[in-house]
């Protein structure tokens, strides 16, 4: 690419090793450990996006004549892709520390819901919250992402359960979009639970999803997928598919909560209604498993919730990436009941701990996979010429130290769009209303 007469906004030199991914598709099986690797890098970027990067001295050579706005030193860290979170429930009031004996006793998680606590006890925090509420309590949460190198996020509504609620909800992450440097994503997931005023009524209440709430949000084009809690006790295989065939003819494309407790299905369901991704995915049978793999469904694998809720079984990631060929995503399912954490960095400890992942396969499960369950692979995702300049740089000599020394936060800056808006370990920019920290 020829730069003799092009200006660069941002120059990134002094990159003690940049990690990447390759690609614009998910990466499957093996290829998920195939990295691109360079020491001593640089990164050229114009507005917000990369327009070139290599080893230092030749891209300098290459921008001999180029017009440099700002130059700046990351001081030998380690640069990869902005992380990408692609399952939260980030938009809701209240929270639940009150289940946490509960829980510790050994009370099942669908147990605490058919109580009336679980998911209802937010829906009820949820509804009696006001839009401004809401949007605050958000966004000290995104701020901690922000803090963790997380540039992009999904939300999912389905704490309102009633059209306005639900379309409160969407509304809040939209404004979150508008307003705040890290890209939301949302998802319509008004099936999250059956409400009290609909007990023992749930077809009565999946006719409501399908009549009035999806062409609310397909008309005010507040979410770009739709999911369903397809689980025992919520709702069912049949429908399930009902809710989310409604949403793929409105251009809400289908996500699944699937086989999080028992069996029951979803995993095939997810490939039989051509979902983008399939989600939790802890009591997948073989044959869902196939099921995703020929219908190119993402399984997106949420460590953080078997480890909350302390059951011993987990996610195959194993046998999602060596006997199927799945392309793996992970994800922090940070919500205020099963897995209440913002921090990205405990579920790159959790995936090699408890998900037997290697680093490079996790790096690649948390940049480029999970942007593509979230149908972001061509524009984010990777550092590649032409992709956005969404950057994560961490005080660490390699990806293998990020999951070997937990519990902290590795992050020393994130680059979003081409922007600096984190540096030494602060956010520092006021733009989008986001403040200094």
């Amino acid at each position: 690419m020829e730069f003799a007469k092009g200006k660069i906004d941002l120059l990134l030199t002094g990159i003690g090793t940049l990690v990447t991914p390759v690609g614009i598709h998910p990466r499957r099986g093996e290829k998920m450990k195939q990295l691109h690797t360079i020491n001593g890098a640089a990164i050229a970027i114009r507005d917000g996006y990369i327009v070139d990067f290599g080893q230092e001295q030749e891209l300098l050579h290459r921008l001999q004549h180029a017009e440099i706005t700002n130059t700046v030193d990351v001081g030998g860290r380690l640069v990869t892709p902005g992380l990408v979170d692609p399952h939260t429930h980030l938009v809701h009031a209240g929270s639940r520390e009150h289940e946490l004996a509960l829980k510790r006793a050994g009370v099942p998680y669908l147990d605490i819901l058919a109580q009336g606590g679980g998911i209802l006890s937010t829906v009820k925090a949820t509804r009696a919250a006001t839009e401004q509420e809401l949007y605050a309590k958000a966004r000290r949460s995104l701020n901690e992402m922000l803090l963790q190198g997380v540039t992009t996020v999904e939300a999912k509504s389905g704490y309102g359960l009633t059209v306005e609620d639900e379309l409160k909800q969407l509304r809040v992450a939209k404004q979150l979009d508008d307003t705040h440097p890290i890209d939301l994503v949302s998802t319509f997931m008004g099936a999250h639970a059956v409400p009290v005023e609909y007990k023992e009524r749930t077809d009565a209440f999946v006719e409501l999803i399908i009549s009035e709430m999806l062409p609310r949000v397909a008309a005010e084009q507040l979410a770009q997928f739709c999911d369903v809690f397809c689980e025992q006790g919520v709702f069912s295989i049949e429908q399930s598919r009902r809710i989310l065939l409604a949403g793929k003819q409105l251009g809400l494309r289908p996500k699944v909560h699937a086989d999080e407790i028992v069996p029951l299905g979803g995993a095939e369901l997810a490939g039989d209604v051509g979902a983008i991704s399939a989600e939790h995915l802890l009591a997948a049978s073989d044959e869902g498993l196939a099921r995703m793999a020929a219908g190119n469904v993402i399984p997106v694998l949420l460590p953080g919730t078997s480890f909350n809720l302390g059951v011993k079984q987990h996610a195959r990631a194993r046998d999602m990436i060596d006997r199927y060929n799945l392309p793996v995503a992970l994800a922090t399912d940070y919500n205020p009941g099963s897995c209440p954490t913002e921090s990205i960095q405990l579920i790159i400890m959790l995936a090699s701990l408890h998900l037997k992942m290697t680093p490079e396969e996790i790096l690649t499960a948390c940049t480029l996979n999970a942007a593509c369950a979230l149908g972001r692979g061509g524009d984010i995702g990777s550092v590649e010429v032409g992709k956005r300049a969404d950057l994560a740089v961490f005080d660490a000599p390699s990806i293998s130290y990020l999951p070997y020394h937990f519990g902290i936060n590795h992050t020393f800056g994130v680059i979003k769009n081409g922007v600096q808006v984190v540096w030494n370990r602060e956010i520092m920019t006021e733009q989008h209303g986001v403040g200094v920290r």
